[in-house]
């Protein structure tokens, strides 16, 4: 399914994003490996995916699973076909089901993106990695390729919504081996391979670095006052 969905995916989305492609020889053909990729918008993974050289499974949320009508079918097939994994986020355990699940797919021999900041960049800047990204790779044992995309967004301005022509650049890194910094059980090994995956990242993209943990906007006025809270006691 995954095959003929980018078999079918792929031509129309030479049209509509151009892809300029760096690096694809650094992605393995085979076994488990964990693509870690900056992030400007919803169809970053929908991009990766494509322009891989094999599929890339990635997580979605499970509202794109459970639609109904024609939409629900059509919804779920074509995130069945580019590979997605559906995660629960309103669940209290939603990181670390979303973490499982990849931990599945790396551990059966397939490719798994991920994208370390977070939630995607709003204003263009690099964020601080948090550190699921080396617990995968390290409890996994899978190596981790750097990804820096460019241009997705002017594809998907606002980061959702409609398309737009526009052409995009996605690079591809060497492959890091995160096993040189310990075991996934030790807090300082995880943040400086994180760091060591971000920091390759920043190389290839260019992109302005943060230097703090990128948030996703707050969606209540509880929400607001928790983080306007947890600002003024750091």
């Amino acid at each position: 399914m995954k095959f003929l969905s980018r078999l079918l995916l792929a031509p129309l989305a030479r049209l509509i994003f151009r892809p300029r492609v760096v690096g694809r020889r650094n992605v393995p053909k085979r076994g488990g490996v964990l693509l870690a990729s900056n992030h400007f918008a919803f169809i970053d993974s929908v991009v990766i995916t494509l322009v891989a050289p094999r599929s890339v499974s990635f997580m979605a949320k499970a509202e794109y699973f459970t639609g109904h009508g024609f939409r629900g079918r059509l919804s779920r097939a074509f995130f069945r076909g580019v590979g997605a994994v559906p995660v629960d986020r309103s669940s209290s355990r939603a990181a670390q089901d979303a973490l499982d699940a990849g931990l599945d797919v790396l551990r059966a021999g397939e490719a798994f993106s991920i994208y370390p900041e977070g939630t995607r960049s709003r204003d263009g800047r690099l964020y601080r990695g948090r550190t699921g990204v080396a617990w995968l790779a390290l409890t996994a044992g899978v190596p981790v390729v750097p990804v820096a995309l460019a241009g997705t967004d002017r594809l998907q301005p606002g980061g959702t919504g409609p398309l737009r022509p526009a052409r995009v650049t996605v690079q591809f890194g060497e492959p890091l081996d995160l096993s040189v910094y310990g075991p996934a059980t030790s807090g300082r090994a995880r943040r400086e391979a994180t760091d060591a995956v971000m920091a390759a990242i920043h190389e290839m993209s260019g992109q302005q670095l943060a230097g703090e943990y990128n948030e996703p906007p707050p969606t209540t006025v509880r929400e607001r006052a928790a983080r306007v809270f947890r600002r003024e006691r750091v």
